[in-house]
């Protein structure tokens, strides 16, 4: 997989992050992985199809995914992963995703995505691709997010 191929992604988190409150966006580490991502507590997988194939899995501790669902429900407290909170960190993902396949289209690329599908649990991994993938790590306001991106 390309490099370069992140880009979209790490555009999209920049973009959409501060529409929904977050101030201090940075990336952090980048690493290259083996098939297989251990879940931090709350995992959402969206898939890509159409020109690009391949999937992504956003990875968070379920004290970050809390903390982020309760920024975007306007700061309301978040004491559990309850529905509503697992409807936000989905929604989320949906217009993370969603925008990167935007700029993907800039690129002349055209891809969709699939319905965010999210886990709850860190007892657990997630074939993220046959062979090698990317893990990019976004700092949200001191919060981690890793995106683990698998790509043909």
């Amino acid at each position: 997989m390309d490099a370069k191929m992140i880009n979209p992604f790490i555009e999209a988190i920049l973009y959409i992050m501060p529409q929904l409150g977050f101030q201090n966006i940075t990336k952090g580490k980048l690493l290259v992985k083996d098939q297989f991502m251990e879940s931090k507590g709350v995992t959402v997988l969206v898939g890509l199809t159409d020109a690009m194939r391949g999937n992504v899995a956003y990875n968070m501790t379920e004290d970050t995914a809390k903390k982020i669902a309760s920024t975007m429900m306007m700061g309301m407290p978040v004491a559990e992963m309850d529905e509503m909170a697992q409807s936000a960190i989905s929604e989320l993902t949906n217009m993370v995703t969603g925008n990167a396949a935007t700029n993907f289209e800039k690129y002349g690329i055209k891809v969709d995505i699939s319905p965010p599908t999210l886990v709850v649990g860190s007892d657990f991994k997630a074939k993220v691709s046959s062979n090698k993938f990317i893990v990019v790590e976004m700092i949200v306001d001191s919060l981690l997010i890793e995106l683990n991106i698998g790509l043909l």
